[in-house]
């Protein structure tokens, strides 16, 4: 009877123990950038130099970007049964995304002021695989959950 409490107890603080260390991890805007910034370096061959020049330049790009993205929070609230609205999300979505594309030109011409522009183009394309990479392991995850 007792070893049979104890196999008992044993089993249930092996599965409390098994089910915390699958809990999943929370995201981190912080490891995200690091690790953003070290597959740019990387992937786009830049040197020591090279990035501490760029990089302070980039984060101030991301964090415009971020505040353009901000704006567009106004549409989880908006009422799919109210055309007027509707349109005017629209609008402003479209304005946003005009206002994204100014800021990256803007910044991609202070980039090649920094880099010669195949580094810029590298840095571009790096970025574009490392979200998609990013993308495809969080499907990934998510299919495996299921």
């Amino acid at each position: 009877m007792k070893t049979r409490i104890v196999l008992i107890l044993s089993f249930l603080c092996l599965t409390c123990f098994y089910a915390n260390a699958q809990e999943r991890q929370r995201f981190s805007p912080e490891r995200f950038e690091t690790e953003l910034e070290q597959f740019i370096t990387t992937d786009a061959c830049l040197s020591p130099e090279e990035s501490a020049r760029f990089f302070p330049v980039y984060r101030e790009m991301r964090r415009k970007q971020r505040n353009i993205l901000d704006k567009n929070k106004f549409m989880r609230h908006i009422d799919f049964n109210d055309d007027k609205a509707c349109a005017e999300a629209i609008r402003r979505n479209d304005s946003n995304d005009i206002e994204m594309k100014r800021c990256q030109r803007e910044y991609h011409e202070k980039f090649m002021q920094i880099l010669p522009a195949s580094k810029v183009f590298r840095i571009i394309r790096s970025e574009d695989k490392f979200h998609r990479k990013v993308f495809r392991k969080a499907v990934n995850k998510r299919g495996k959950q299921k």
